[in-house]
């Protein structure tokens, strides 16, 4: 699916999602406790990459960070400037975002990637690196299961990966990817029906670490 594509599937749906999955109280405590530590440990300006209606952006500004979300959506846009004045919002697309190399210290993708096609896929992750200053951390979020194989999202058709099969993609595109979680949800919490995956990409390898890998 194409940007426009996937912003008429939320806009369509925006109202919906905002009510299952809008405030951070209707996310799983693990998701806030490992967002939050990345955020705390990731020096510099902070990108959210597909930010939704705010939520995620909102809490890195909590932390007294200056902060960016973007989205292809209008309607998420609209839902998440009324709900957090005063935080930075912009109409941008990952596959060409607006702001020069190495602007940011780190960026936050959490599940943002999952709509693009395996082909797609590098052109993106070359455009977050590009943006992101060396030594620069993102995490990512993402549905794990078989690397590439499209599933019914709720809302537009979407793809499962892998840490190995992201890794690899990760690592062409300039990166080192030095930590990984992979865990089921938690019963009853937004997006509960299918395991979830998380891992944080360096860019040009400075070697940080952010604790063992999780099974």
């Amino acid at each position: 699916m194409d940007d426009d594509e996937v912003a008429a599937a939320y806009d369509a749906r925006a109202e919906e999602y905002i009510a299952l999955i809008g405030s951070l109280d209707q996310m799983e405590r693990a998701d806030v406790a490992l967002i939050g530590r990345w955020r705390d440990e990731t020096p510099g300006t902070l990108l959210d990459a597909g930010c939704g209606p705010g939520l995620w952006t909102a809490f890195l500004d909590g932390g007294g960070r200056d902060v960016v979300g973007v989205d292809v959506s209008e309607a998420f846009l609209a839902a998440a400037r009324a709900r957090h004045p005063g935080v930075r919002f912009e109409s941008a697309s990952i596959r060409d975002l607006p702001f020069p190399a190495g602007s940011f210290g780190g960026i936050l993708a959490w599940y943002s990637l999952i709509h693009f096609a395996p082909a797609e896929l590098a052109a993106a992750l070359r455009e977050l690196a590009r943006v992101l200053s060396p030594g620069g951390r993102m995490l990512i979020g993402y549905f794990d299961g078989e690397p590439g194989e499209e599933f019914a999202h709720a809302v537009a058709p979407a793809r499962y990966w892998s840490p190995e099969a992201l890794g690899a993609r990760l690592r062409d595109a300039g990166f080192t990817v030095s930590w990984s979680q992979r865990r089921e949800r938690e019963p009853g919490t937004a997006g509960s029906v299918r395991p979830h995956g998380a891992l944080i990409a360096v860019r040009a390898g400075s070697g940080q670490s952010f604790g063992r890998a999780e099974a």
